[in-house]
């Protein structure tokens, strides 16, 4: 038995995506989102081990190393934001509403 179904922009939510600018206003919100909680566990877990392993000259290179990736990691996840951003400037389309 073969099973039709129609796909319009109600029952399936994939169908509201028309283009690459559309995809990009829902991907980057979550992803910027993510970047954001990915860096706030690996800091507080950096800043935990400082806190713990006060005595340890390895472990606290490594809290420390931790911190600087996690920061880095965020720098370049706001600065490929903000290319995106000015792609779509330079553009001229809109890729996140305002």
């Amino acid at each position: 038995m073969v099973y039709a179904f129609t796909i319009n922009s109600t029952s399936f939510p994939a169908a509201k995506v028309a283009n690459v600018g559309q995809l990009l206003n829902l991907a980057l919100p979550l992803a910027l989102t993510g970047a954001g909680l990915i860096f706030l566990v690996i800091t507080l877990k950096a800043a935990f081990d400082i806190l713990t392993n006060g005595d340890n000259p390895d472990a606290l290179k490594k809290a420390y190393a931790a911190i600087t990736n996690a920061v880095l990691g965020l720098i370049i996840v706001v600065a490929s934001f903000l290319a995106v951003q000015l792609l779509g400037v330079v553009l001229k389309t809109n890729i996140l509403p305002k």
